[in-house]
């Protein structure tokens, strides 16, 4: 029997000795899946025109207009200071809410929702698809290959003088 308890976003299941689950959002950059709790997105969009703002950080692409509110989109191969390898075909932007504000997330690919067992997940390797590990919350391990899963809160508002 399964109970889904939204606000943590755990999915408990008694006759498999109550493992818990996170569900995440999984997305692609370049060859790597990353993945961002379920709970932050708020809704996924082709890319439209994104404006250019002056005097924001590198990694801002701009400006979208989302019906009458205006988001800032976040390209997260500058963020995480990788070689663009986007298939502008597939992008797409997660529009996500953290700390009460909505931002984009311009990826290559949404790629598709999971639940993941909680201890399937361990902490960050120093480095993880070349990012920082303090843009990490941890990597899991799905069937063959590995999820990075990422740490919205310090990857949009975390210190980048590193």
């Amino acid at each position: 029997m399964l109970v889904a308890d939204k606000k943590k976003n755990y999915q408990k299941t008694k006759d498999q000795n109550q493992l818990e689950q996170i569900q995440y959002v999984v997305f692609d950059l370049g060859v790597e899946e990353y993945g961002i709790d379920i709970d932050l997105a708020k809704e996924i969009i082709k890319p439209g025109k994104i404006t250019p703002v002056p005097n924001t950080e590198d990694y801002v692409s701009g400006v979208i207009n989302l019906r009458g509110q205006i988001i800032p989109v976040v390209d997260l191969y500058k963020r995480f200071k990788m070689e663009r390898e986007q298939d502008k075909q597939k992008a797409r932007i997660i529009i996500v809410e953290i700390r009460d504000t909505l931002i984009g997330l311009l990826v290559d690919r949404v790629k598709e929702i999971i639940w993941l067992d909680k201890e399937k997940i361990e902490d960050p390797p120093e480095i993880a698809g070349g990012i920082k590990q303090e843009f990490l919350e941890g990597v899991g391990t799905l069937n063959d290959h590995i999820l990075i899963i990422v740490d919205l809160d310090k990857t949009l508002f975390g210190d980048d003088s590193n």
